[in-house]
């Protein structure tokens, strides 16, 4: 048995779980929390917060086991900050991609090794569940292909450089059914350009916004995607086994020694086996065949709980047998 807390910055943290020893507490974004975080007693700390000790969250002064829970199931040497995961000590890997990069660090930076566990990814795993409960429909002949626009986000992404403003512009005029689904970082640092594009289609019936990215109805209902880097694109082909038109915009790199570990990317890597890369200049679909996935399963694992918690038990354990 243990005794759970979630700590974030809605008190409807995990609301669906409901059970005596599990508490939430709200928390902002400013001094406060980063107080809480350097003297906090806990034997357990899981985070899904890459760069932990780097900026203003550092671990704590007592002795807690940090846990890191991937949110994506992109590479962790390119994507992420140099030493973004260098202060944990368990990360919970989404796939053989994540075990190997990760050793490959330590080896290159002299690192102590991390407790590595083959958990897998539970976003994934709760759209593979979700499509079962919704077997594909055949659409009407003359039905509009429905596209699903989900970027990344960034400096030179799709939409943050204009790009996606043409690509939907272009869709809209093909007769296609467009869904745009930003990513939450966009919304905050671009809103400029998302208002723009909402000003310009919201009163199109062929348009829709979607702002809230936990939904999966958006991934379901769609006939493939257009992304660029982005995680997102990996949970739909493995997920879905659908399409995913791949913008080529300049790569997302946010750690300039990736090529050191001599690791391609997987978000590089597998574009080529999961969809087609689009050149953003004369973009037209008419001229473009989406590819369908294929052996793809060997790129994740499949959720492991138990293997989690057989890690807290030996954590928790370990702590109470000690003087």
């Amino acid at each position: 048995n243990f005794t759970v807390c979630g700590c974030g910055l809605s008190v409807t943290l995990y609301p669906s779980l409901e059970a005596p020893n599990y508490r939430t507490f709200q928390i902002d974004e400013g001094f406060v929390r980063n107080w809480l975080f350097e003297i906090i007693e806990t034997d357990v700390m899981v985070m899904t917060m890459p760069d932990l000790h780097q900026y203003q969250i550092k671990r704590s002064k007592y002795k807690v086991h940090y846990i890191y829970v991937q949110h994506s199931l992109v590479s962790l040497h390119m994507v992420y900050r140099k030493g973004a995961f260098d202060h944990y000590d368990t990360i919970l890997c989404a796939g053989p991609h994540h075990v190997k990069e990760i050793r490959a660090m330590e080896a290159l930076y002299n690192l102590p090794p991390k407790n590595l566990i083959k958990y897998g990814y539970g976003r994934l795993d709760a759209i593979l569940e979700e499509a079962q409960k919704r077997p594909r429909k055949e659409k009407p002949v003359g039905a509009p292909k429905h596209v699903l626009v989900a970027p990344s986000w960034g400096p030179k992404g799709t939409l943050e450089s204009g790009v996606g403003a043409e690509i939907i512009d272009q869709l809209l005029k093909e007769g296609y059914k467009v869904t745009l689904r930003p990513h939450p970082q966009t919304v905050k640092f671009s809103k400029v350009k998302i208002d723009a594009i909402l000003k310009k289609h919201s009163d199109d019936p062929m348009f829709i916004y979607e702002g809230d990215i936990a939904g999966q109805d958006s991934l379901h209902d769609s006939d493939f995607m257009i992304s660029d880097w982005s995680g997102a694109a990996l949970d739909y082909a493995f997920g879905l086994n659908k399409p995913v038109l791949f913008v080529n915009v300049p790569r997302k790199v946010n750690n300039p020694d990736y090529k050191k570990l001599n690791i391609e990317p997987i978000e590089s890597e597998i574009r080529e086996k999961i969809g087609t890369v689009i050149n953003s200049n004369n973009f037209s679909l008419g001229k473009i065949i989406p590819k369908i996935p294929k052996s793809i399963n060997k790129y994740y694992y499949k959720i492991s709980p138990n293997s989690f918690i057989e890690t807290l038990n030996k954590i928790t354990g370990s702590r109470n047998d000690s003087p």
